[in-house]
């Protein structure tokens, strides 16, 4: 009997350190805002197509860690969690360009290890429902003719990719962007919420992200997306910025990284993963579901693609006057 219960003890002890010791199993995705937002739509993503797919061990938990437009939970890896193989953090654009802007802190888009961009998105410009502007020219000319009556807002501070949007949408325009008028929001969730009851009358935010919130029953309408072309599906009937004679582009990459210090074997387990994932029939049609566009790109590519967007984007911070940082 004292044998059987030594056997018994000693399996049940070896499951648990393989439980333990799988990145796969008990996961975490952290979204680096509030609820409603891109991040939160990234991280809900890889719970559905990853657990759905059994390339996982078990449902995924999203957590959400707001705080400086990712500098929170990107610190929080970096300094207090580098090793945690079962948690990866959903990034955009956004934190790409945040980073090049020396905006979290002393850490660089060196300090992590970049493991999969699942999908693009595209920056739009976004009214409420009842708004008077029926067009991307009806918006400029308003901001022309007095920046002070129009406010717009997003999911960032002056600097950030949603800032940016409007800034580059104004210079192609002829406006300063200086002289905008800007309320920067923790995230796009808390930005669309001030959207409809009217506390701002532009966001520059997301295509896809407005497109669930539509879905969901916002009263919201998309005037522009920032594409060289019309997206296809549902937003085939949104014209470009560019078609209303404003030559804006803003993709948005969506994808996930881990701390610094997780082994080359679960990182390679986390890579496999999303790179099986991202071959189903399932997760096309999930990331279609969502708004996203094809972008699959893992491991060492993506680490190469990571690097080369935050390089322009700290030409382009140059070019508006904001502060930056040198990669390490």
């Amino acid at each position: 009997m004292k044998t059987t219960k030594h056997l018994l003890a000693a399996a049940l002890s070896a499951c648990a350190l393989t439980a333990w010791a799988n990145p796969l199993a008990k996961t975490e995705c952290i979204a680096p805002a509030k609820p409603g937002g891109g991040f939160d739509l990234t991280c809900k993503l890889a719970q559905s197509a990853l657990y759905d797919g059994k390339f996982i061990a078990d449902q995924m938990r999203v957590t959400y860690m707001p705080g400086g437009i990712g500098a929170v939970a990107y610190n929080t890896i970096v300094a207090q969690r580098p090793d945690s193989a079962n948690t990866i953090v959903a990034f955009s654009g956004g934190s790409l360009l945040n980073l090049a802007q020396g905006k979290f802190g002393r850490y660089t888009e060196n300090d992590v290890r970049w493991v999969a961009a699942v999908g693009t998105d595209y920056g739009a410009v976004i009214v409420a429902e009842s708004s008077p502007f029926k067009s991307l020219k009806d918006v400029m000319a308003a901001i022309k003719a007095d920046p002070s009556k129009v406010v717009l807002g997003a999911g960032g501070t002056v600097g950030s990719q949603d800032w940016m949007k409007a800034a580059l949408t104004a210079r192609a325009g002829g406006v300063n962007p200086k002289t905008m008028r800007y309320v920067a929001f923790e995230g796009g969730g808390e930005a669309m919420t001030a959207l409809q009851g009217g506390h701002i009358q532009v966001f520059t935010g997301d295509a896809a992200e407005a497109l669930q919130q539509i879905k969901a029953g916002a009263r919201i309408r998309m005037l522009a997306v920032m594409n060289d072309k019309r997206l296809t599906g549902e937003m085939a009937n949104i014209p470009t910025a560019a078609e209303q004679g404003f030559a804006v582009e803003w993709p948005i990459v969506r994808g996930f990284y881990v701390g610094p210090k997780v082994s080359d074997a679960d990182y390679q387990a986390w890579v496999s993963a999303f790179d099986k994932m991202m071959a189903t029939p399932a997760y096309e049609k999930l990331r279609d579901e969502r708004g996203l566009f094809p972008l699959a790109i893992t491991g060492a590519p993506l680490d190469a693609y990571v690097k080369k967007q935050v390089a322009g984007y700290r030409k382009l911070a140059e070019e508006f006057g904001l502060s930056t940082t040198p990669a390490k």
